[in-house]
């Protein structure tokens, strides 16, 4: 790896972690030498790049630190290429368009040599499939889960029982070939996943749940995590 290319990923490793990174995990990250990164962090702060920390403690870049969007690699791009082509194939209408105007704001400020990557891309997804609920606006859904509101809903699940509910959603998910939306719901006063393509009636109102939607997206990673479940399929 050029020195250039290390002192960019030296960056990059800092920017990605969560607290301070010690020489000795950065250079076996970098598959480099410890001494190598002490030089290449001593070169970078000579070049009044903000980083905080010593040897020994760890490193971590100053609040607010950014790099050019330029600073982009082969890689990174076809990464933002792949996904993009996967929310075109799968996602509301709404984030398919978001999807594109990514691509098209990353294809204009990327160097010439690295546009083919998002034009012609050497990775690709399987093309989209039916789906059943193009009567729920997911957008919307979208939106009732990032402002914390409750939906009323008409559910049937994979017995064929049917129920009515009120929930509170906080984040849609895509699972194979279906949306859900995970939600606390107050009729089993516990985490749910609805899939979309079961919900016969929905009703967003207005009201706001007390939780805030982070907080419940929080709570049932952190349930998942302690259950090692797999995504259930029906909201039972």
């Amino acid at each position: 790896m050029r020195r250039a290319d290390r002192l960019f990923e030296i960056i990059q490793v800092l920017r990605r972690a969560s607290g301070p990174l010690t020489a000795d995990r950065i250079a076996t990250e970098l598959e480099t030498s410890k001494r190598t990164i002490y030089r290449d962090i001593d070169a970078l702060v000579a070049q009044r790049v903000p980083i905080r920390g010593e040897a020994g403690v760890g490193y971590v870049p100053e609040r607010g630190f950014d790099l050019p969007p330029l600073m982009l690699t082969t890689d990174e791009v076809e990464a933002v290429a792949l996904g993009a082509q996967w929310v075109v194939a799968h996602a509301d209408a709404g984030l398919a368009r978001a999807a594109l105007g990514v691509l098209a704001k990353v294809a204009a400020i990327v160097p010439e040599d690295l546009r083919p990557v998002i034009e012609d891309p050497a990775v690709g997804t399987p093309p989209p499939r039916h789906r059943d609920d193009d009567h729920v606006d997911v957008a919307r859904l979208r939106m009732w889960c990032r402002e914390g509101r409750k939906l009323a809903i008409g559910y049937v699940d994979e017995t064929g029982a049917a129920s009515e509910r009120v929930i509170r959603p906080f984040m849609v998910g895509y699972v194979a070939t279906v949306r859900v939306v995970m939600a606390w719901c107050e009729l089993r006063q516990d985490f749910r996943v609805f899939r979309t393509d079961r919900l016969g009636t929905v009703a967003f109102l207005d009201e706001r749940y007390p939780e805030r939607s982070v907080t419940l997206r929080s709570r049932w990673l952190a349930t998942r995590g302690e259950k090692r479940a797999v995504l259930p399929s029906s909201g039972q």
